[in-house]
């Protein structure tokens, strides 16, 4: 098995088409008084897997299956918009490239792709992968994560990953050497700007390890 199987093995959040063209209206919008969470925007077109590898149907499917599993995980604060939360999500491609890296084999569809993480990581390394990518008590819209950068953001798994910018892409560091750096996709930033809760496509899953 490779170096990155406990940390990249489960993959992230989210769904919809919706989510995909943020425009520029949403783009600008002040993060602040909104309370729509995160979990209402994931499960705004329904819980199932499509052949569009730029939205979030696995990262869905997986913080589902662990709240079903795990009704008191830490995870539950994404259906809470009252609490203030930056989450970094990859996309079905990003989870596509890592677990096919992870177990060196290919992964024809995102259905097939969700039970490869599911099996690899299980619940408790799922939990953990996904805690990684949410950064708990903060609004951070892609404009002041790039005005911050280099920066590092304490997670809630309790790790801590580092925002930095390179030749005008802004990139998440984590704790895997052998792991690409994930970039923030523009076209995926600020998802649900003017809530509490904000999140920004991602092209790879992080890793703590």
């Amino acid at each position: 098995m490779k170096p990155r199987l406990t940390a990249a093995a489960a993959a992230l959040l989210l769904t919809g088409t919706a989510l995909a063209t943020p425009g520029p209206a949403q783009a600008a919008a002040r993060p602040g008084a909104g309370d729509r969470s995160l979990a209402t925007v994931l499960a705004a077109d329904g819980h199932h897997f499509d052949k569009n590898p730029h939205d979030f149907d696995v990262l869905d499917k997986l913080v589902t299956r662990v709240l079903t599993r795990k009704p008191d995980s830490r995870l539950a604060i994404l259906t809470d918009g009252s609490r203030r939360l930056t989450a970094f999500l990859p996309t079905d491609g990003a989870m596509r490239r890592t677990i096919s890296d992870i177990n060196d084999r290919h992964y024809g569809s995102e259905r097939q792709v969700f039970r490869g993480i599911w099996s690899t990581a299980g619940l408790r390394g799922t939990e953990r992968v996904l805690l990684y990518h949410l950064v708990r008590g903060a609004t951070l819209t892609y404009a002041q994560a790039r005005k911050a950068a280099p920066t590092s953001l304490r997670t809630m798994q309790g790790g801590s990953v580092d925002v930095r910018k390179r030749h005008g892409r802004l990139l998440l560091h984590d704790h895997n050497p052998a792991s690409p750096n994930a970039r923030v996709i523009p076209a995926l930033r600020d998802i649900n700007a003017g809530n509490r809760q904000i999140a920004h496509g991602i092209s790879w899953v992080i890793s703590p390890d």
